[in-house]
């Protein structure tokens, strides 16, 4: 079933179809390949074994019975969890979710450099766009990149949120969510579950993170 509803989608090419883990190791050895659709009852290694082994693969969609285990899954880099019995119409919304990373993951580019002590470079296909720290508004975690946004718009780089921030340039960005970080300048309030800047858009407080904003408004 699985397979006839990829087929519907014509960007997808089916490298190979396994069985077992065995079978799909020795199908990476030989093709590139940008997505898996892996179950997490296999044959051999399970499925969440046979991720870690494959943790370069952009894409992981996990297809399985178990959704006790979709936390752990996401763990490993996964992008969607889909429960069986799949109907297609949850198959697109998964495919949809491809699609838009791939669109995103094309357009991120490096953090390149800092000048000034204030601006960053960044890579945006051929070009490198200047950034001021300044009027960057908050960063967001999205995956294996976070959008940096600014009033004018947003820019994407190939680093996690947690990377980024070990950057001595986004010293002055304090995390307030797992995938939120802003600055004190851009702070209008503060409310038990999120806070408000000054352009009016709400970034959600995790609790985990609580003692961090505790800092920032010192």
């Amino acid at each position: 079933m699985v397979t006839s509803f990829v087929k519907r989608f014509p960007f997808l090419n089916i490298v190979g179809i396994c069985d077992n883990s065995d079978a799909a190791s020795e199908i990476l050895r030989h093709h590139s390949v940008d997505i898996l659709f892996l179950d997490i009852d296999m044959p051999g290694t399970n499925g969440l074994e046979f991720r870690k082994q494959a943790l370069n693969i952009p894409v992981c969609i996990y297809i399985s019975s178990h959704p006790e285990f979709a936390l752990e899954s996401f763990e490993l880099d996964t992008l969607d969890f889909i429960v069986k019995p799949v109907k297609f119409d949850r198959f697109s919304q998964a495919i949809e979710r491809i699609e838009k990373y791939m669109e995103l993951r094309q357009k991120a580019g490096l953090f390149e450099s800092t000048i000034g002590g204030d601006s960053v470079f960044i890579k945006d296909g051929h070009k490198q766009v200047k950034v001021n720290l300044h009027e960057i508004l908050y960063l967001e975690g999205l995956k294996d990149y976070t959008k940096i946004v600014t009033e004018s718009g947003n820019h994407y780089v190939l680093s996690s949120i947690g990377n980024l921030l070990k950057e001595a340039t986004f010293e002055k960005f304090v995390r307030i969510h797992r995938s939120f970080a802003v600055q004190k300048l851009f702070i209008q309030s503060v409310n038990t579950h999120d806070i408000m800047l000054r352009n009016n858009t709400s970034i959600p407080l995790g609790r985990s993170f609580k003692d961090n904003l505790t800092a920032l408004l010192m």
